[in-house]
């Protein structure tokens, strides 16, 4: 789509740091947007900003076919046209603050409200890491059991690309979402002097002091940090997405990260539940 042509100069403006990935947000990327509601159960959300790359309400959701190497098959969109609405976030589980574990608590309590109101055959739930060099299959499914994703739902989908390379085009092309990889300064260079002197630097693999300030939305005490972070990062945003049974996007809540001021946008949860619901309970005709 042509409105998705901006991304080419992502990597050309190379972004420092996820504080100015936050910026490429409000200023390029927009917030949620205005479609075609003829194809949705949601109205049009009351606010507007910007063009963003990613779908927005009443677009066609992109089409994809991505692993889910827990269930040991391969996850399509067409696999849910017809029959299930779906709730996609974007996530790698090195996060290196609460943001992530934010994202998929609200997959989470989707799933939770399903099997409380009955609609757990009528939604997917998808988990999209771009991390898969460290997001091994037995990785993915225990950071699943620490998030208490209920695998017995059969509505949860860990999806992985074979290489961060190849789920970066899915992304940046098809779906419109910035993603980049940014490698551990800190990291090189204690490496750099170990080499040197032999010594190991103590050194949890963050991207320096000022990530957890200034990047995602701060979050302390998650057991999340108990991973080891590597020597790379990414920045994000902390996207969200709601879809009907048709393939059409109902929502795009692009500030859903934890302590997040902006409600409207993504921050409570409470809205996503009570979106997701109304759009699974009332699938649009063919």
């Amino acid at each position: 789509m042509e409105r998705r042509t901006y991304l080419g100069s992502l990597g050309a403006a190379s972004v420092t740091g996820l504080a100015g990935l936050a910026g490429c947000l409000d200023d390029a990327m927009g917030t949620v947007g205005l479609g075609d509601d003829s194809d949705t159960v949601l109205s049009p959300p009351d606010q507007t900003r910007g063009d963003p790359s990613h779908p927005i309400h009443g677009e066609a959701f992109p089409d994809f076919a991505i692993p889910d190497p827990i269930a040991d098959e391969t996850v399509s969109l067409e696999d849910f046209i017809g029959d299930r609405a779906l709730l996609i976030t974007f996530f790698f589980t090195s996060c290196p603050d609460g943001a992530c574990p934010a994202l998929l608590t609200r997959l989470r309590r989707v799933q939770e409200d399903a099997r409380e109101n009955g609609y757990e055959d009528d939604i997917a739930l998808l988990a999209y890491t771009f991390d898969p060099e460290r997001d091994t299959p037995d990785v993915l499914e225990e950071y699943g059991i620490e998030q208490s994703v209920d695998y017995e739902a059969d509505n949860w989908h860990f999806l992985r690309p074979e290489s961060y390379e190849e789920g970066e085009q899915w992304l940046m092309e098809d779906f419109g979402m910035g993603v980049e990889r940014v490698e551990d300064e800190d990291e090189d260079a204690d490496d750099s002097e170990q080499d040197h002197d032999g010594e190991d630097d103590d050194h949890d693999g963050h991207n320096g002091d000022d990530a957890e300030g200034d990047n995602h939305d701060s979050h302390n005490g998650d057991e999340h940090d108990n991973h080891d972070h590597g020597e790379y990062t990414f920045n994000h945003i902390n996207l969200v997405v709601l879809a009907n049974n048709q393939g059409i996007t109902e929502r795009a809540y692009p500030l859903a990260g934890p302590l997040s001021e902006r409600d409207d946008l993504g921050g409570d949860i409470g809205v996503i539940v009570d979106d997701a619901r109304t759009v699974a309970q009332n699938q649009p005709d063919e």
